[in-house]
């Protein structure tokens, strides 16, 4: 099976040695996006439902460079430096998801990149 990699500069370049995301056969198996922005690299400012609406946009920029969608995603995975920021990013993920819902991990860590609060990885199927 052949991989397509996938890039756009409407989410922020990788900043390590990977992919925005890769492609295997109907699959889309995207890397984790943190709050950074696309036209300079740097972290935004704001609180954790400004920070993870941008995680969100990155996520749909790539979903859109693939081919596909945020309603194409089949699975996400969140990652939190404080689980107290359950409920919002959960309130912020709906604004961005409807049902029926990918499945979903939400899981807190020590430390993300450049310090983000949050992160989030993803996969997709495509038709």
């Amino acid at each position: 099976m052949s991989r397509e990699i996938i890039a756009t500069d409407k989410a922020p370049a990788a900043i390590g040695p990977y992919s925005q995301a890769v492609r295997a056969g109907n699959t889309v198996y995207f890397s984790g996006q943190i709050p950074l922005n696309p036209a300079t690299g740097m972290m935004i400012e704001g609180d954790i439902a400004t920070q993870t609406r941008r995680v969100f946009d990155n996520l749909k920029a790539v979903a859109e460079a693939a081919g596909g969608s945020l309603d194409k995603i089949v699975r996400v995975g969140i990652y939190v430096t404080n689980l107290g920021h359950f409920a919002t990013v959960n309130d912020v993920m709906a604004e961005y998801f409807h049902a029926p819902y990918p499945a979903r991990s939400t899981i807190e860590v020590s430390a993300l990149p450049k310090v983000a609060d949050v992160e989030v990885d993803a996969i997709m199927v495509l038709d």
